[in-house]
């Protein structure tokens, strides 16, 4: 929820992960509106806070003899909405479930760009009304989707037609949305408005006499079902599994929050407003967002997470609906994506990371289905701009394409040959297993499928041009290729380089006796057999010192990334302790292109690069930069930057650089204060391989305390 205090009136908006139209925007559930009679709110205190340690919020207000306190909280394990409001006298409270999706709004413009047609829309784009009616004393609201969605013009667009049925389609038929209900509310009409330059329509429920407690919540239901009776029918369900553990559920909610913050943090115990101190706050504030998607269905998107808000509030000429966010509802940019989820195994969230995870292991069918179909070889081809039905955004992929053009590729200037961002979940998977020692069997096949691809598909293409599969020194020919968004038409990529060896690598390491019998020892000769064909990363010259390059050669520069540097992160081939140190810093210091590239906005990682290369000037300085108060109400709402408001992987490469100026991890090893400024003050708990957690604190340049669990692992740290 986005929760606020306005004209006396409380308001909040509600997402839930996963709500996904025929368009795939990610739609939000609606605005509520509580008004009290006699008002708190407009008396000699106010008050609001976000109760970060308890997850929930508490407003309270006092006029006169008339003092009030409102708590609200969305339930960490169901999905419910709880505002309870306790007075000193008794009150009136008139409750409005507000919606903007009255009536079929079509889109026009720079509007699309929320859904997965954006600037290319074919036809009359619609976002449709929703069904919203009285109950007996209740708002029942849903959104049902249609069975012709984007999923279906992609199919068609993109030559798969044949296999269609084969497809999974997640949009058709999703319905979601739910019930508004209170203790002693009763429907009482309908009301009209228009808020930041949206019309929207009413439903007030109000309460039928006075009342010191007065108790509204929300349940929430989505499921992909034939049938609307089918949905209601599951509403109904969900409502009276509420019911049943709505008495413990605000307890066990509030401890969840409290073990998320027992179980890591960073303070910065700096003159409170202070840049160090601002830096230290928001990265608690950041990591709260994206506690609040820990259980959702999908990932937290990059492009705002669930707290967008109305869009004339980032650009006044963006006269949309608080559906509207830039680069789409549905899509996936993994290049973007992969900063929100990073930190999550230095903060030791590794449960949060689940439905990124599951994103790409429901998208594989599909993936598959489609090389095979396209090339006729293994493996699966995940695009930079994916959909979450699997395929390639249809924007991205292009409605005005050469007649012969290969149709397995997306004809971009930006994406064309972009596949290895996926190789990055794949490591993260990987290092979930080494940090908390789980089983991760289940996302094995996804892993393989991944470096299967790369293995299968540069051998196809070096087949077409040519006789051999292979070049005279037995290395696959990565070409075409890319290097990130950035080096295009690229011979043998850098970052793919980095990418292919580290995971391949990471793979052999696993604890093959405890794998199940399709991944036992004798699979290891194969993968050993392709890290070998993978060729070595190249270098070149920047003023006189010797750099790593983004390829071998390129065609092109055309955007403003750094993947030369991807070999120190994420994939940790270069850094403090290791060979070659020297010369990964001077491509930080002395590639022209990464020093014009260079900044602390949205998804750059130069903060990333600097406090892994143990440049502790530089780390701190881009650190308070891009981890400064944002400007807006919430100091982690950061953007618009490159994508939206909030930028979660803004926030997201925020965080990571936090923390790695603070730990970082080679093998066993363990580094304290690699990167950080003995003027900073602090507080730390995070987590490192092997199950084991740190906590520090860092006093006038002196550690004043270390606390290493399990003790066996202390012989393993090296305080830097």
């Amino acid at each position: 929820m986005n929760v606020w205090v306005e004209n006396g009136d409380l308001l909040f908006y509600v997402s839930r992960s996963g709500s996904f139209d025929e368009n795939n925007s990610l739609l939000k559930l609606g605005r509520v509106r509580v008004h009290l009679s006699p008002n708190p709110f407009e008396g000699s205190l106010f008050r609001q806070e976000l109760v970060l340690k308890d997850g929930g919020i508490e407003i309270n207000g006092k006029k006169g003899d008339l003092s009030t306190v409102v708590s609200i909280h969305a339930d960490v394990f169901h999905p419910l909405i709880e505002v309870k409001i306790e007075s000193t006298r008794p009150l009136e409270a008139a409750v409005g479930y507000e919606s903007w999706r009255t009536a079929d709004r079509q889109l026009k413009g720079k509007e699309n760009n929320q859904n997965s047609w954006k600037w290319a829309p074919q036809g009359d784009i619609k976002t449709y009304k929703d069904d919203i009616e009285f109950g007996v004393n209740e708002v029942l609201f849903y959104h049902r989707n249609r069975e012709e969605t984007v999923f279906d013009a992609t199919v068609k667009q993109q030559g798969l037609d044949e296999i269609k049925k084969e497809l999974s389609n997640p949009l058709k038929y999703l319905t979601f949305g739910g019930m508004l209900s209170g203790e002693a509310l009763t429907p009482s009409g309908k009301y009209t408005g228009v808020y930041q330059s949206t019309a929207f329509e009413g439903w007030r429920l109000r309460t039928k006499r006075p009342s010191k407690k007065i108790q509204v919540s929300m349940i929430l239901h989505t499921a992909q079902t034939a049938t609307i009776p089918e949905w209601k029918a599951g509403l109904t369900k969900q409502v009276a599994k509420v019911r049943r553990t709505e008495k413990t559920a605000a307890l066990k909610s509030k401890q969840w929050w409290n073990k998320y913050w027992s179980n890591s943090f960073i303070m910065i115990d700096q003159d409170k407003g202070s840049p160090a101190w601002q830096a230290g706050r928001n990265y608690q504030l950041f990591r709260y967002l994206l506690g609040c998607n820990a259980f959702g269905k999908s990932p937290t998107k990059f492009n705002g997470g669930l707290f967008t808000f109305d869009p004339v509030q980032v650009d006044s000429s963006f006269h949309f609906s608080p559906d509207f966010r830039n680069w789409g509802g549905g899509t996936h940019t993994a290049q973007n994506q992969r900063l929100v989820y990073w930190p999550m195994l230095k903060s030791g969230d590794a449960e949060l990371m689940k439905a990124q995870f599951n994103y790409y292991q429901q998208a594989l069918h599909n993936a598959t289905l489609r090389t095979r179909f396209y090339w006729h070889h293994e493996g699966a081809s995940f695009t930079e701009q994916l959909e979450n039905f699997g395929l390639p955004n249809p924007a991205e992929y292009g409605w005005k394409r050469p007649e012969n053009y290969d149709k397995g590729m997306e004809h971009n200037a930006w994406l064309e040959y972009e596949w290895d961002t996926a190789l990055e979940f794949c490591m993260m998977i990987l290092e979930t297993e080494r940090y908390t020692g789980k089983s991760i069997d289940q996302y094995l096949p996804l892993i393989e499928s991944c470096l299967t691809f790369f293995d299968a598909h540069y051998q196809f293409l070096a087949k077409q041009r040519g006789s051999k599969a292979l070049n005279d020194q037995g290395h696959l020919v990565l070409y075409p290729g890319s290097g990130a968004e950035t080096y295009k038409m690229a011979y043998n990529s850098t970052s793919t380089i980095a990418g292919l060896k580290t995971v391949l690598n990471r793979l052999l390491e696993l604890p093959w006796t405890s794998m199940p019998d399709r991944l036992s020892a004798e699979k290891r000769p194969s993968w050993t057999a392709m890290l070998n064909r993978i060729p070595p990363i190249s270098f070149r010259e920047s003023a006189g010192h010797t750099t790593i390059a983004p390829a071998m050669s390129w065609g092109r520069v055309n955007n403003t990334e750094s993947p030369q540097l991807y070999p120190v992160f994420p994939w940790g081939i270069y850094g403090l302790g290791k060979a070659g140190l020297d010369t990964a810093r001077n491509t930080y210091l002395y590639d022209q292109d990464v020093i014009k590239f260079r900044s602390h906005i949205g998804w750059k990682q130069d903060n990333i690069f600097a406090a892994r290369l143990g440049l502790t000037e530089e780390a701190e300085r881009l650190t308070l930069l891009k981890m400064k108060d944002s400007g807006r109400r919430f100091p982690a709402f950061w953007g618009p930057g490159y994508d939206w408001v909030p930028d979660h992987n803004w926030g997201g490469s925020g965080m990571i650089g936090m923390q790695e100026m603070l730990m970082q991890v080679d093998g066993d090893k363990i580094f304290l204060f690699p990167a950080w400024p003995k003027k900073w003050n602090t507080h730390f708990k995070l987590h490192a391989p092997y199950q084991t957690i740190i906590e520090a604190s860092l006093k006038n340049g002196k550690v004043e305390f270390l606390k290493v669990t399990p003790e066996s692992r202390r012989k393993d740290v090296v305080v830097l």
